[in-house]
């Protein structure tokens, strides 16, 4: 008897598909019947877990009131509906902020939040682990143009890391040599550790409303660390999930929590954080340092992380800021939620709402894609703000229009119960990446190569 025999009669294959081959023939040297080797066989078949066959129920706390917001709107929730099917999820959520993140059915959105039982989901906290804005409020004034100055001396936006990079610390490193994820991605961390990358990623300079003090805010996640990190979690998952969860789609695998993955991979993402922690405070600390400045108040919160709640659940928020006590072990009760670069940046107080699992918007978020917002519109520059991109270069789809409308996202914030505005930093001034990719190579190689040709000697 082969393989194809048990195929035949309808056996899936699989791992067990050995052990069933075995048992086949050796019952048949016996003179067992087939329907007696069948049955045999379908028992070494493990069960797997199915995708729900709809979605369960879910909180939406946005509203749309353009053409271009409910086509958005639609789009969030077509794959939210799809995503809900995923069988660890428990309950989820939607911020005001939410777009899009991708195209396959049930890519969770931007501005989602899912509660999941015994599972680590890596495509629900994406390859920027630990995105996150951090301030820190400087004891005396200042002039913010030195500290915009300052700050564009000490950080770096784009590929790569800095040239001086900065002193990672030291119990940072030891964790990171310590974890099976992350001991081969030292040099990602020490190479990248104070920097900011690309993207929507910014510095920016501005004083509290409350008070007039000067504040500097950074924005940035963990990146090629936690990119690296990402990578290998989702091959994890898909290893796993691929034997017991084979209907689930690859973008939406997991790790199984308790299991041995899913405690090095828990522990790689708080190292991580740790990691993404001490890189903003290493870019503020330095760029005081250039202007001989100190800080009298700081705090920060990730937007693109997985938070276990006392319930349990792994609460997983793809640009979803959390709004609840203590999720984080440096929670002073406030969160940063960004608008755009001409808009005061949200210091907000914790709400928890349960239907909404304790969530916030993280920022403005889009309702078109950068392209389709370029195709468009004709992006101008907001008066009045001191706006520099990194590499020279202006990145149009960062501009203030090509995002949600602040005033609007505010307004839900509110109207949905998300959070509570306790003070601003208003605007002076932003640092952001810029268009680096315009002058890459492999662009310049592709320009070259669409040139249009001479015609040839007839």
């Amino acid at each position: 008897m082969t393989g194809q025999t048990l195929v035949a009669w309808g056996v899936k294959p699989g791992a067990h598909f050995k052990e069933a081959l075995a048992t086949a023939n050796r019952m048949l040297a016996d003179g067992a019947e087939q329907s007696a080797i069948l049955e045999a066989v379908e028992a070494l078949v493990p069960a797997t877990i199915p995708m729900r066959p709809a979605a369960i129920p879910y909180a939406r706390a946005i509203e749309a009131e353009t053409d271009a917001e409910r086509a958005n709107v639609e789009a969030v929730l077509r794959h939210m509906d799809e995503l809900m099917r995923v069988p660890t999820i428990r309950a989820g959520a939607v911020m005001p902020d939410a777009c899009p993140s991708g195209s396959a059915p049930g890519t969770i959105p931007v501005g989602g939040v899912v509660a999941c039982e015994d599972a680590i989901h890596p495509g629900f906290h994406s390859a920027d682990i630990c995105c996150s804005v951090a301030i820190t409020v400087l004891r005396a004034d200042c002039d913010l143009t030195a500290l915009l100055d300052a700050v564009q001396a000490v950080t770096h936006f784009g590929p790569g890391g800095r040239r001086d990079p900065a002193e990672m610390p030291a119990s940072v490193a030891s964790a990171i040599d310590g974890n099976p994820f992350l001991a081969d991605l030292m040099r990602k961390a020490v190479g990248d550790f104070g920097s900011q990358g690309d993207g929507n990623h910014f510095a920016y300079v501005g004083r509290l409303r409350s008070d007039g003090s000067p504040a500097l805010v950074t924005h940035h996640g963990s990146r090629g660390l936690g990119a690296q990190l990402y990578k290998k979690g989702m091959a994890a998952a898909q290893r796993y999930t691929g034997k017991i969860a084979p209907e689930v789609p690859k973008h939406n695998a997991w790790i199984k929590a308790d299991s041995a993955d899913g405690a090095a991979y828990w522990e790689a993402l708080q190292i991580v954080r740790d990691w993404t922690r001490e890189s903003h405070y290493a870019i503020h600390d330095q760029a005081l340092a250039r202007i001989d400045a100190w800080g009298c108040d700081r705090f920060w919160n990730e937007h693109n992380f997985v938070f276990r709640r006392t319930d349990g659940l792994f609460y997983h928020g793809k640009g979803a800021t959390p709004s609840f006590d203590g999720f984080s072990p440096e929670d002073t009760g406030r969160t940063l939620i960004p608008l755009n670069m001409a808009e005061p940046i949200l210091i907000t107080a914790h709400r928890d709402r349960p239907d909404t699992l304790g969530f916030a918007p993280h920022g403005a978020g889009r309702n078109l894609s950068r392209t389709a917002y370029l195709r468009g519109n004709t992006p101008s520059y907001p008066p009045g703000i001191d706006v520099r991109f990194f590499c020279g270069k202006p990145d149009l789809s960062e501009l203030p229009g090509a995002y949600k409308d602040a005033a609007s996202v505010r307004s839900q914030i509110e109207r949905f119960n998300l959070a509570t505005v306790v003070d601003e930093v208003l605007p002076f001034g932003c640092i952001m990446a810029g268009d680096w990719e315009a002058d890459a190579p492999w662009r310049k190689k592709r320009e070259k190569a669409v040139e249009p040709q001479a015609d040839a000697p007839g």
